[in-house]
């Protein structure tokens, strides 16, 4: 039965008679939480990424992995969609910025090869190199000599900052031959790769025996984690024997995305999650930390909503599931606070259920929690799951902020002519910028192009066509490439804070149904912890707009910036498809930041005094009349930023 191979038992229980023990022990507690609290970094590819549960149902295990653990341990998941083992190491959002957070200590379990994939086992830089096609796929390594480089670096460079790194295997693909897991989805590229020649030329399909494990990624791990004495976990052959453990049909049903063939669902990352969990614990990696026979898993463990403004709803993900449960036949009633609900079907929300459940097992479920801000402040409660015997509570909290007062700012491109934009209020628009991506042409996705009914727009509409430098879509793409992008932004004025509280614009592909395309913001520089707003990554039907819209929560300062990007791929290799976009918006309010007292705020002598228009514009001179902000920079850094009014 599939349930038997989830089977564990985990009594969280305590007991009075050692009560003494414990209140002895409160005055040192909290230092020796401090002592032993570390985190675990986990950096990787699409197969382990955090996602929104309101754009898709597309799950990584690095963001299930929390739950496996006690609360002295911070699961940190850096994991980006399409990264390889390559790209992750080179571009500065990723491994340079997590660098940044690895403290002594610290774990970081290293993930990589679905994206090293990508040149059918040649290093994509020397195919460009060689070939002086720079379309080819940089993202792509050799088994036994790029990737094996970078997976050197990645532990040197961690074992430098004091932390223990950990290289996992990628879990496989579902690639079914009958009763068992083809080689390409073990990430063995042995039955059909490619190979680089002296001369620039490709040649494609070649083949070696099983027995040859050259062209093996995992292998190549193994190999690598030998070589340096690192802790190595194979996950490649626990998922394989997992999925043939449940068989094709169940894996489709209840593990991955559909049409979908390497992107797990929740039940399928989590138990991606549980297998990392227990061969660290078999392994004697923070053992003591791990909750390996935990009976009622709910994931998050703690459910923060973050900041939301008055009168704005957020729903929130929970997953529950139970094993070698007592009874074995029952139901789990769940209850949650004032101020939020709950619901399974995503639609009605009540403030209390039931989940019944049978054979001492409770299957995968989905509860959904909204949070309704009525008030400026803390919101606090707690999600209760009891059956009598077991008992869960999971933290929940919001913070409530007013929007009011300030300047209303709209910044928005029409793209049915050109990439101007109109902005109204106080902030400074980015330009339109483009990433391995160029502007084909503005022009209808087609004459009978659909729109959403309440957009007021029509068949006809002009729209950007954006198309891939070089035309060509490359095969084998399943999901974003951080390198290319189409890009927006807008940048807060100099003596106002601007706060975001919409994102929208319309999207869509011509030419064929096979354009996919993810959505995302961030307000990092280079674009780390970016937050999707949007994915369609099966499901774009040509010639029809979709709509995104989006409620961030975003407070920009003076100078900081928030950056859009479209992410497109397309689902085989295609020539002249385009990505279309209409009506990038951004929505916010900008309150002015001004001092009461114009005096220096330090001792040290003023260096220089710069002028700024409302909208962030640098004057030469100040101005006779109007509103404008005087930004007056001291010896010591200071800055005192003044609004006059003249």
């Amino acid at each position: 039965m599939i349930l038997l191979i989830l089977g564990y038992n985990f009594l969280n229980k305590y007991t009075m008679k050692h009560a003494h023990i414990i209140v002895a022990a409160l005055c040192s507690i909290t230092s020796l939480w401090s002592l032993s609290a570390q985190t675990v970094h986990t950096i990787g590819d699409s197969t382990m990424a955090d996602y929104n549960e309101s754009t898709t149902d597309q799950r990584g295990w690095g963001q299930m992995f929390q739950q496996f653990f006690d609360e002295t341990i911070t699961v940190n998941n850096r994991g980006k969609s399409g990264a390889s083992s390559k790209s992750f190491y080179k571009e500065s959002a990723y491994w340079p910025s997590v660098k940044k957070q690895i403290a002594e200590g610290d774990y970081v379990i290293i993930q990589f090869a679905h994206n090293d994939e990508k040149t059918g086992g040649m290093d994509g830089d020397s195919v460009r190199a060689k070939t002086g096609d720079m379309t080819v796929d940089y993202r792509g390594t050799t088994p036994q000599g790029t990737y094996k480089e970078f997976l050197r670096r990645y532990v040197d460079e961690t074992r430098a900052l004091g932390a223990t790194p950990i290289l996992v295997s990628s879990m496989c693909r579902k690639y079914f031959s009958g009763n068992t897991i083809r080689r390409n989805g073990r990430h063995d590229l042995g039955d059909s790769f490619s190979i680089l020649n002296d001369d620039g030329t490709i040649s494609t399909g070649n083949k070696i025996p099983e027995s040859d494990r050259s062209m093996d990624y995992s292998y190549a791990m193994k190999q690598v984690a030998e070589e340096m004495n690192v802790p190595y976990i194979d996950l490649t052959t626990k998922s394989a024997e997992l999925f043939i453990s449940y068989g094709e049909a169940a894996c489709t049903e209840l593990l991955f995305k559909e049409n979908d063939n390497t992107h797990p669902i929740a039940l399928g990352a989590t138990l991606m999650a549980r297998i990392v969990a227990q061969e660290m614990a078999a392994q004697g990696i923070l053992a003591d930390h791990i909750l390996q026979n935990a009976d009622l898993l709910v994931n998050p463990t703690s459910l923060d909503f973050g900041r939301a403004y008055t009168g704005q709803q957020l729903v929130r993900e929970v997953s529950v599931s139970g094993f070698d449960l007592s009874p074995t036949a029952g139901s789990f009633s769940v209850t949650v606070s004032e101020g939020f609900d709950l619901s399974i079907n995503g639609h009605d929300y009540v403030s209390s259920t039931n989940i019944d459940y049978q054979g001492g097992n409770l299957d995968y479920t989905r509860l959904y929690v909204r949070a309704t801000v009525s008030g400026v402040g803390n919101m606090v409660g707690s999600l209760e799951l009891s059956n009598g015997n077991y008992t869960k509570s999971i933290p929940l909290m919001c913070e409530g902020i007013e929007l009011a007062g300030g300047e209303e700012v709209v910044l928005q491109w029409p793209l049915d002519k050109d990439d101007s934009y109109t902005l109204t209020g106080p902030a400074v628009a980015e330009p339109q910028s483009w990433s391995e991506m160029t502007v084909q042409r503005y022009a209808s996705p087609n004459a009978n192009t659909v729109w959403p009914e309440w957009s007021g727009l029509v068949n006809g509409q002009l729209t950007q066509r954006n198309l891939i430098v070089g035309e060509v879509w490359p095969a084998g793409e399943i999901d974003e490439v951080s390198t290319r992008y189409i890009q927006f932004g807008i940048t807060a004025s100099e003596g106002t804070v601007l706060h975001i509280d919409s994102i929208g614009l319309y999207v869509c592909g011509a030419g064929g149904n096979g354009m996919r395309c993810r959505v995302s913001y961030s307000t990092d520089p280079d674009f780390a912890q970016a937050v999707s707003i949007a994915e369609y990554t099966s499901s774009m039907v040509a010639n029809t707009m979709y709509a995104v819209q989006y409620q961030p929560v975003v407070e920009l300062q003076a100078g900081e910036t928030l950056l859009l990007r479209v992410y497109p791929w397309y689902s085989s290799q295609a020539t002249g498809k385009t990505i279309c976009l209409s009506h990038v918006t951004l929505h916010g309010v900008a309150s002015s930041v001004s001092s009461v007292d114009e005096t220096p705020v330090s001792d040290a002598l003023l260096s220089q005094v710069l002028y700024y228009d409302i909208y962030g514009r640098l004057l030469p001179v100040a101005p006779k009349h109007g509103i404008y902000f005087k930004k007056e920079i001291y010896s010591d850094g200071t800055n005192l930023v003044t609004k006059l009014i003249r």
